[in-house]
């Protein structure tokens, strides 16, 4: 084994135990009690999750049943949304914890920042005199003490002697019990102890941070399951005839078939670009991950698939990984014809596709010369290919418009920055010289059945010719 791979997945797999202790601290060392039921359970979770997760990409691509996969995708890829975004609040809760651990509720003023009670009442430094019981008007505590000097009546100049008498100190009175303290004897209500502030802040973070974790996954799931939405994007193409102004090209990416988008979601997007009635159909890769054998059942609805000039397919990356040339034949006998390095001449453009990067290590990668270097240049030209970073080629054979996907818009924020530094354009229509690029976000997901940020979508691209 390359012993770059085994540095380098010991360092992964070292940062994800560090990242998941940092979890387990501020959301269950930090809010439960030692020993607790709540404790051990929520350890339990948080050991099971990381396993769970690695099991997912772990089986992905092995040749266990399928039912298998699908059991352990699920919890899996799902805990890996979570813990992102439980790790994301967490450490923004530590820009707040310090600024909550000194605020004081108007009832705790005097009190410890971490939930100490205040005092009671300060005690006199030294006892009360005892009154004066021997009528002069004076009291022990106004003589010196310890003398025992007997005290006396002048008489003539002379003192007469009476015999002393020992007075007994009188003890010092107790101090005041604090307020709001019963007096000895009454029953104590044993009040419920309140929790310190260190304690309450924890919490209070930590339940914040669990809340907006599984509301945002809890959102983008459902924004996954219930299937794209359709967007609509003008393209003005300089060569376009005036004939084929408003031609409309409906782009489908990134669908991911796999253990948990399955044969309902293909047919969710089947409905979806039927009911917008495109002229024609492209899907620009990734429609699986995983074999016929395993898929093939639900790839089936896409034979219903209707537009006036047919529905088109180039590979994805992913193909590559579950058996390309399988899919490439299933997809032919669902009705889709793919373009493998090909190239098919469409009322006013060139619609061309090449196969993905990723086949270049199956002998099977993209061909720019034979799908587009012996058309006429004077002709508008539309080329599919699944990753934006064939651009260049592109724009080297003169292709006016690219569409692609493989982004899928970063999915999970804050992805489309990481995605943003791999590829030219995240999402969207941007321009390259003379070839404009469109960039979509894809019907599916990958990994976590879950999208933040980047809603999948639909793009029917409208065709413009700038002299109508």
């Amino acid at each position: 084994m390359n012993p770059l791979f085994i540095v380098v997945a010991c360092a992964v797999l070292a940062s994800l135990v560090a990242l998941h202790w940092y979890v387990w601290r501020r959301l269950v060392r930090d809010t439960t009690r030692p020993g607790s039921l709540v404790r051990r359970v929520a350890t339990v979770l948080v050991v099971l999750g990381p396993v769970l997760f690695i099991g997912a990409f772990a089986t992905g691509r092995s040749g266990l049943p399928f039912v298998v996969k699908q059991i352990v995708a699920w919890p899996g890829y799902l805990w890996g949304a979570v813990f992102l975004y439980l790790l994301l609040a967490l450490l923004a809760g530590e820009l707040v914890r310090p600024l909550l651990l000194r605020m004081r509720a108007p009832g705790e003023r005097g009190r410890e920042a971490d939930g100490a009670e205040p005092a009671g009442p300060a005690e006199s430094a030294e006892p009360s005199a005892p009154a004066d019981t021997t009528g002069t008007g004076t009291s022990p505590a106004d003589e010196p003490a310890g003398t025992g000097t007997p005290t006396g009546t002048a008489t003539g100049g002379c003192a007469v002697a009476e015999p002393a008498t020992a007075t007994a100190p009188s003890a010092p009175a107790p101090p005041a019990p604090p307020a709001g303290t019963l007096p000895p004897g009454d029953p104590d209500p044993k009040p419920r102890p309140t929790p310190s502030r260190r304690l309450f802040v924890s919490r209070i973070v930590g339940g914040t941070a669990a809340a907006v974790a599984l509301g945002t996954v809890g959102a983008g799931t459902y924004g996954v399951l219930r299937g794209p939405r359709l967007k609509h994007v003008t393209v003005p193409l300089a060569k376009l005839p005036r004939a084929a102004h408003g031609y409309r090209i409906a782009v489908v990416s990134d669908v991911h078939l796999g253990p948990i988008l399955g044969r309902g979601h293909t047919q969710r997007i089947v409905d979806t670009i039927n009911s917008a009635q495109p002229d024609l159909v492209a899907v620009v890769g990734d429609l699986v991950d995983g074999s016929v054998a395993e898929l093939g059942h639900a790839a089936e609805p896409l034979a219903q698939l209707r537009a006036r000039d047919g529905s088109y397919f180039v590979t994805g990356n992913h193909e590559y990984f579950s058996g390309a040339a399988e899919w490439v034949d299933h997809v032919r006998e669902l009705g889709l014809r793919p373009l493998e390095n090909a190239r098919v001449e469409k009322a006013g453009f060139d619609l061309a596709g090449v196969n993905d990067v990723a086949g270049e290590s199956y002998g099977q990668g993209p061909d720019f010369v034979r799908a587009l270097g012996d058309r006429d240049r004077g002709r508008a030209s539309v080329l599919l290919a699944h990753q934006p970073i064939v651009i260049d080629e592109a724009v080297e054979h003169g292709v006016d418009l690219q569409l692609s996907g493989h982004t899928h818009g970063g999915q999970l924020w804050p992805g489309n920055l990481i995605a943003g530094l791999a590829n030219p354009t995240v999402e969207g229509l941007e321009r390259y010289g003379d070839t404009q690029l469109y960039v979509s976000r894809g019907a599916g997901a990958w990994g976590p059945p879950v999208r933040v940020g980047a809603p999948s979508d639909i793009t029917i691209v409208q065709l413009a010719a700038k002299r109508s």
